[in-house]
């Protein structure tokens, strides 16, 4: 990636992150105004938990695993906890707008307007606080099976009932380690699954810091085999590394390929590189062309796409189904709101003029182990005929 991109998106991840804590520091304790020393420790510990979350994300590149496991469990609940926070403390503060607009006179009373700005934090911090214990609960549950049934026109009697399972977004890395992917493959092995796609964002970190994490896919066990399309976060931790690293696994990435299935009256299985890709180097990007032109128009598709926006540059070669992940389903929500802004859509089976797209919410999650309102899925799609 361009030198000048990564310092202008650590730029502007930055002045969020610290924006954010600003806020979140004038509205729960300088409005509060704690009594000493409770104030100056609210401030000391919102200054650390601030510095932690860029440190973590950069020193992860370059510190053993195991070193940086604690504190990336620190900064990464606290980064989903301060969402959260944002979100209680600004619904608040819009409530106290409310209340000392339409009460007029009867705020002029400083000790009145502390009053109501210690109840709006304390609302704030219990409502926050509550979201986030919730949210780490739901995120520390087993990864449950989605089942979906995807009925393709051009799919033959014979091939109907066929099953694949779709694994996306699993995101090894930081929290995420070889006893969480075993239990995911156990999970898939015993759905006795046809084919197994994995729709990108697998990892977090480099191939010499989370290989043996990896490994686990190995034991992935399906009819047709186990294939791989490259999402963002595969070109963050050296992409033609773990290429390779999968191969070696049993798995097969599809660049801008496609390969049959099930024989002659069975279909075709497709997969492009990420949209973010061609931004790492000429052997990288997604070639729509390649991977499904000169295709005989008869035989069904299925297209493997990280992110859901690719569907519309697939869509004049008019895939039967596009298989996505990328968004989390939100994740957190309501950050499903903000996802709208960039993908067409965030979760689930969606008709896109002729072609179908499934949006997974994802296996695992990335950054804060936490879920609200999206919970993690392994994909069970049975495809049948129309």
């Amino acid at each position: 990636m361009n030198p000048l991109r990564i310092l202008v998106m650590l730029l502007v991840m930055s002045s969020v992150t610290y924006g954010t804590h600003y806020y979140l520091w004038a509205r729960l304790v300088r409005d509060a105004a704690l009594p000493a020393p409770y104030g100056s420790i609210a401030t000391a510990v919102i200054v650390l938990l601030a510095l932690s979350i860029p440190f973590t994300m950069v020193a992860f590149r370059w510190l053993p695993r195991e070193l940086m496991k604690p504190l990336a469990w620190t900064a990464f609940l606290w980064m989903g906890t301060m969402f959260l926070l944002l979100v209680s403390t600004a619904s608040a503060d819009l409530v106290r707008k409310v209340i000392a607009t339409f009460s007029g006179d009867s705020l002029a009373d400083p000790e009145r307007r502390l009053g109501l700005a210690r109840a709006s934090a304390a609302l704030a911090a219990l409502v926050g606080g509550g979201l986030s214990l919730s949210s780490m609960l739901a995120a520390a549950k087993k990864t449950g099976v989605k089942p979906v049934r995807i009925a393709l026109s051009k799919l033959s009697a014979r091939m109907s009932g066929y099953k694949i399972i779709q694994l996306s977004d699993v995101h090894i890395g930081p929290t995420l380690d070889r006893t969480f992917l075993e239990r995911v493959v156990a999970s898939v092995n015993a759905e006795h699954p046809d084919l197994v796609v994995i729709t990108g964002d697998l990892v977090d970190g480099s191939v010499e810091q989370l290989c043996e994490h990896v490994r686990p896919l190995s034991q992935l066990r399906a009819r047709d085999g186990v294939y791989f399309v490259t999402g963002n976060h595969e070109y963050y931790s050296g992409a033609d590394e773990w290429l390779a690293f999968l191969r070696t696994l049993g798995v097969k990435p599809l660049r801008n390929e496609r390969v049959r299935i099930g024989g002659e009256d069975g279909f075709d299985l497709a997969g492009v590189d990420d949209a973010s890709a061609h931004q790492f180097g000429a052997d990288h990007g997604a070639d729509y062309e390649r991977a499904l032109g000169g295709r005989d128009a008869e035989r069904p598709v299925v297209l493997l796409a990280h992110q859901p926006r690719q569907v519309v540059k697939a869509e004049p070669y008019a895939p039967d189904l596009v298989l996505s992940g990328h968004t989390h389903g939100g994740q957190i929500a309501p950050i499903h709101f903000l996802v709208k802004l960039q993908q067409p859509y965030v979760a689930g089976l969606h008709q896109h003029g002729a072609t179908q797209v499934y949006v997974s919410r994802g296996t695992g999650y990335w950054g804060p182990p936490m879920r609200l309102a999206a919970p993690a899925e392994i994909t069970k799609i049975e495809l049948v005929r129309a």
